[in-house]
């Protein structure tokens, strides 16, 4: 099993390791973006690596939680909780939420 909360530390220390930015949060976002738009254009033009592109995702989002102070091992988990009891509805082609149970 694999500790995100672990992991979100590994990555900030590699970053102040590296002397990379753990200061400048708007920058953060766009570096991520970055590679997610990476992530996409390795599966649009089928350049086989779009595993090693989404891990760069994950790892941007990993070392931006710990700096935002996130845990996202419990974040995702309550997330999932909550899309678990979402009711959609198609209406006029388009999933849309029309209900979550105890929100």
């Amino acid at each position: 099993m694999v500790d995100l909360n672990a992991l979100q530390k590994q990555v900030y220390q590699n970053k102040l390791d590296k002397k990379f930015n753990v200061t400048d949060i708007s920058m953060e976002f766009a570096l991520t973006y970055g590679e997610l738009s990476e992530a996409y254009e390795a599966w649009w033009k089928k350049k086989g690596n779009v595993g090693e592109e989404i891990a760069d995702v994950t790892i941007y989002l990993l070392g931006l939680c710990e700096i935002l102070n996130v845990n996202l091992e419990e974040e995702l988990l309550n997330k999932i909780e909550i899309n678990k009891n979402r009711v959609y509805k198609n209406i006029d082609g388009v999933v849309t939420k029309v209900e979550t149970k105890g929100e």
